[in-house]
Formats: C-alpha cells, structure tokens, sequence
C-alpha cells in the first residue's frame, strides 16, 4: 500500500505531505482546490508524461516521492530483480519523481536512478489509477482481451508463454523465408557483401584470443628495459658474496644448529631449509629469462601493425576476436543458404508448417480457456451489476477467432489471424434495455453506465491482481440517489481488498471513507495555495453535511450528515 506521499511545488502545490492509510481514504473539497492535482503527481510518480507546466511558478523543480509497503510475495520483487534495484525483505519501495523548470525529469526507485520506462515498470505493478478518462477505455474494443486476461491470468500464464515461444520462432522462420523468396536483386546484392566479408576475414586468418596473446606479447616488448631492469636487480641483489642467499645460508646453518634440542626448532629449521632452496631456484630462472630476453624492434612494429588490423576488423564485425569467428560462421552460413535457396526455402517451409500447426494448438488452448473465463466473467459481471441498480442489463463478452487472408494459417478449413496474444478477437458486449439487441459496449452505454460497469469490473478484477493501491479520480460523476449510495458500497468492498483513494463529490462515497481527507486552496499575498487535512469525527460530519446541502450548515444538514455516517457505518459493519 501507499504509505506516505509528499509532494514539492508542484501546480498550485507548494508542501503537501500525506500519510495514508489501509482500507478507504476520500479525498474532497471544492472544484479547483486542487484533488485532482494529487492525482496528477502520483501519475507522474508512477511513469506518467511529464510537463514544465507542473513546475510550481518561481520553482526550480516539482518533487513527488511515494513510500509503498508490500508483502513477500508481491510482483515487484521480481522487477527489483529484473531492474537491478534493491528492495529489503522489509518491503519498502520509495519511488520519487522530480522535473526540473527547465523540463529535466529524474527517477529513482529506492535511491537508484532509473529510466521513466523503468519508473513505469514499478508504478504499474503499485497503483491502479482510474479516472473519467480511463472509465473510457472500456469503450475501446482493443482493450477488452486484456481485461479478459487479467480476469483468466493464473490459468493463462503457461500457454501464453507456450505461445509466445512459438509465435516468436514463427515470426522469425516466416521473415527468414520472406527474405529469401522474395527480391532477386536485393539477394545477389546481399551475397555480394557477404562474399567481401568472408573474403576479408578468411584472409586475415585470426586465431581464438590472438589479440590478447599479441597484447601481452607487445607490452613486454615495449616495456623491454623495465622489465629486464627489474630482473637484473632482483638477481644481483641474491645471488653473489655477501647477497642474499649468502645470508639465507648463513641463517639456514645457524637455526640448523639448534634443531637437535627442539622439535620447533627443528620445523623451523626445515622451514627455512625449503625456503633456501626455492630461492635458490627462483635465482637460476632468473638468469635464464635475462638470457632469453631480446628487445626486436621488426617484431614490436609486426605486432603493432597486427593489432591495428585487428582492430580495424573489430570495428566492423566484433567486439573481440571470438566474437569476429562467430560472425564469420554466420555470413558462411548465409552465402550457403542463398547459393542452394531452393532447398533452404524448402526447408524453411517444413519448418513453417510444423511450427504453425504447433502455434494454432496452443492458440486453441488460449482460445478455449478465454471462452471458459468469459462465462464466468459475464455471471460475476450480472452479480456485480445487480447490486448497482442495473439488473435489467445483459453483459457478454464475444471471443471470436480473428478472420484471417488467404495467406494466413487455416484451422479447421478456415484462415485465422494470428498475432502476438492468440487468434482471438474480444469484445464486451451489453444490452440495457429489455428486448433491445446486444451491442457493442462502446456504442450503447452512457456515462453513468460506464461508471457502474467499470466498477463492477474492477470489483472483479481486484480480487485477481496485486494492484497495492487503486485510485478513482471522480469515477462517480453524473449519478445520485440510490446509485450514488450504490456506487459507495461498491468502491467500499473494493477497498477491502486493496487500499482505495478515491477523489469524490458524493456524500455518499465520502460517508463511506475510513479515513476523510479534506483539500484546501488559500490565497494569501496573491500567492495561491493547497493544502490537505485529515478530519476528525466532527469535522467529517460538517464535510459530509455540506456536500449533502451545497450551502451553509444548519441543524438539519448536520443531522442528515450524521444519519448518513452511521448508515454507512452500519453498511460497513456488514460487510
């Protein structure tokens, strides 16, 4: 859930600092106290397109920060994982935002710079954010299979991903034949280049780690004085009279003469004795590798222009030597498949025919598990629509197999389309009124309706995902009376299952909250202002009552916002 979340001279925005709790937080206030600014700054806290404009005027940069706290099994380990980015076993996952006035934007997650795709990563998998704008991309019909997938992900997980494996060597197969079969000129122009470069490195005859081996070889010539310097010394300096080993040997024979009187004596004698012995040695290898050492200048510039070409080759093909071998097998690999094509697209076809014939079974799999999820989608949607006073309506949701060309695979005698998520094509369909045909959802539904249908589906979904914190920013515009109170139990229930803020213009929902936030703009010394206020009992009586009249408060107005308190209390106990 989100814990805390601090805000810094962002909009109207000068210091906000919120501490938010489980369960239900509404936040209200009058229009254009700035609610939805807090909303905006946790979209951008969670990826969202940033702006200059959110620079609070005379500010250098808009800060947001979020604190999350999540359980051990939740799906940002894995990102942290995936990211690079260190998260405790405590949970805590701090993400922060800032844009500079200049337009800069900077993220981090838990301290460590990140990209805004990265930020965008953690955020999605924190927060839901649904508004007016988001309730309409229900009306999108593009966006229905993944709501349907959302809805079926646990039994969808592995066959999508038997799916994807295939598809990927499907498409990969397919353009490999299309490249083939399809431009002669473009193919010989392409052997010609491949021709040149296997030329050019056949001709190079390099050799596995060559350059390394040539490196070393090349700092040890260019170093020949150093190095010759420093074993000279080190020789000089052991072997002669009065050297070291002629004090490694007086010292050898003086311990040598105690060892008979002590057994530690004795070890340390033998000790130093080995000791004698491999420095003896070391000194003779010495000696033969001055003996071997010859500074050849021919060598060094053979050498020198050796690398060159070799580096000269590592800037077309390769990072290192292996590397360029590698490229070399590949680009023989291709002059071999385009000088005997024929076979190869034959091949290639038999390929394609076994992969597509494996790439429709696991569509088909896809397939009947969407098919099973929408009739258990479509019963828990009329569940969920009931209780919002649309019981009259009729919702499906047509899984259909997309209509392919001519060219495309065929299943069953007909041609389907594939793409990246299955064959399927998903659209929710509803119907309002009785006796009135199913529609597609975006042609029929209302604003109100939308909001409901919405609801009913995140009621669903948030039993599916690990969405942490769902927002709704003003989800409920457009209703009242017995809907409005309708809508309040239902963004409640959500609630018990995900931490909900919720931005809200209904008494009903505010009635509801488990914590009341209220949002205020001040204008002092012509300097605007907004700031937030956890309520108490009393001051969330006053609030509610206020929403409920729309004027100064009176005796009455309190007492309704007082009853309408304790019927939601009541609701809530029952829940």
């Amino acid at each position: 859930m989100l814990t805390e979340l601090t805000i810094r001279d962002f909009a109207i925005i000068d210091y906000v600092s919120l501490t938010l709790k489980d369960g239900l937080t509404v936040l209200t206030g009058e229009t254009g106290a700035g609610k939805s600014i807090i909303i905006d700054s946790i979209q951008l806290l969670t990826g969202a397109r940033g702006s200059v404009e959110f620079v609070k005027h005379g500010a250098k940069r808009a800060e947001i920060e979020g604190l999350f706290n999540v359980e051990g099994n939740h799906s940002v380990f894995e990102k942290g994982k995936e990211f690079g980015v260190d998260i405790e076993d405590d949970g805590m996952v701090v993400l922060q935002r800032s844009i500079t006035h200049q337009g800069k934007s900077i993220c981090r997650v838990n301290g460590k710079l990140v990209t805004l795709g990265i930020l965008k990563e953690f955020g999605k998998s924190l927060i839901d954010i649904h508004s007016q704008h988001e309730t309409q991309s229900l009306m999108d019909p593009d966006r229905h299979i993944e709501l349907l997938d959302t809805y079926a992900e646990q039994e969808l997980k592995q066959p999508k991903q038997e799916y994807t494996k295939q598809y990927e060597k499907y498409k990969s197969l397919k353009k490999r034949y299309k490249e083939l079969s399809d431009n002669e000129q473009e193919m010989a122009q392409r052997l010609d280049l491949l021709q040149f470069q296997w030329s050019e490195l056949d001709e190079a005859e390099l050799q596995p780690k060559e350059d390394e081996e040539l490196t070393e070889e090349r700092d040890k010539l260019s170093n020949f004085e150093k190095i010759y310097s420093g074993l000279n010394d080190t020789y000089e300096a052991l072997y002669g009279e009065q050297k070291g080993m002629d004090w490694l040997s007086h010292a050898m024979m003086s311990l040598d003469s105690t060892a008979d009187y002590d057994e530690n004596y004795k070890r340390m004698s033998e000790e130093l004795s080995n000791a004698y012995y491999m420095v003896e040695e070391l000194t003779f290898r010495l000696s033969t590798e001055m003996e071997g050492l010859e500074f050849d200048p021919e060598r060094l510039n053979e050498i020198e222009e050796r690398l060159d070409e070799i580096n000269r080759l590592k800037r077309k093909y390769g990072q290192s030597v292996e590397e360029i071998l590698e490229h070399k097998d590949k680009v023989e690999a291709e002059i071999n498949e385009i000088n005997n094509k024929d076979s190869f697209l034959s091949k290639l076809e038999a390929e394609i025919e076994d992969v597509t014939e494996d790439l429709l079974l696991e569509a088909q799999h896809i397939h009947d598990i969407r098919a099973d999820a929408a009739e258990q989608l479509v019963n828990a949607v009329h569940g969920e629509l009931k209780d919002l006073y649309l019981e009259k309506a009729v919702f499906d949701v047509s899984v259909e197999k997309r209509k392919g060309s001519k060219d495309s695979p065929a299943l069953n005698g007909r041609q389907v389309s594939l793409t990246s998520s299955g064959f399927d094509e998903v659209r929710f369909m509803i119907t309002t009124n009785p006796g009135e045909p199913m529609k597609p959802l975006h042609k029929i539904a209302s604003g109100g309706e939308m909001s409901r249908i919405m609801l009913a589906l995140k009621q669903i979904f948030s039993r599916h995902q690990g969405i942490t914190s769902v927002i709704f920013d003003e989800v409920d515009t457009g209703v009242s009376g017995r809907v409005a109170q309708a809508i309040a139990e239902k963004i409640f229930k959500i609630s018990v299952n995900s931490q909900v803020l919720c931005i809200s213009h209904l008494p009903q929902v505010a009635a509801m909250a488990d914590t009341h936030v209220q949002i205020q703009k001040n204008v002092s010394d012509n300097k605007t202002e907004t700031n937030a206020k956890e309520l108490d009992k009393n001051e969330k009586i006053e609030e509610v009552a206020r929403m409920i009249s729309g004027s100064e408060l009176t005796k009455t107005t309190l007492q309704n916002g007082q009853e309408l308190l304790n019927l939601a209390e009541s609701f809530k106990t029952s829940v």
